[in-house]
């Protein structure tokens, strides 16, 4: 769940929200709500550890992007990509379906 609670995103484990404000890298993590196998639940530094890279090297990227700019952000820590998707939370929901993650929800004006 992103900061508005209103906002939920459903997307793979290899991707990662972030939410910069001010000087200050939030990294979301999400709940799982699939998981067939019954496997334990790993801490997002787990997480990123096993895809082979860290918070703080991903906070690296996203700041090469832009230079830091507050808002959200999106890494793919599978393949080593990195979004800058706005303002607000909803952001990051459009950027996924850019991606071809998701599909628009037909009740929200994007």
């Amino acid at each position: 769940m992103l900061a508005d609670s209103n906002t939920s995103v459903v997307m793979p484990v290899y991707y990662q929200v972030a939410l910069r404000q001010g000087t200050q890298w939030a990294f979301i993590h999400g709940e799982t709500f699939y998981n067939p196998f019954n496997l334990p639940r790993f801490s997002i530094q787990d997480t990123f550890i096993g895809f082979g890279t860290s918070m703080t090297k991903v906070a690296r990227e996203f700041f090469k992007i832009n230079g830091g700019k507050e808002g959200y952000y999106l890494a793919n820590i599978m393949d080593k990509k990195y979004y800058y998707c706005g303002k607000y939370p909803l952001d990051v929901k459009v950027k996924l379906i850019e991606l071809g993650i998701g599909k628009p929800d037909p009740f929200v004006d994007y």
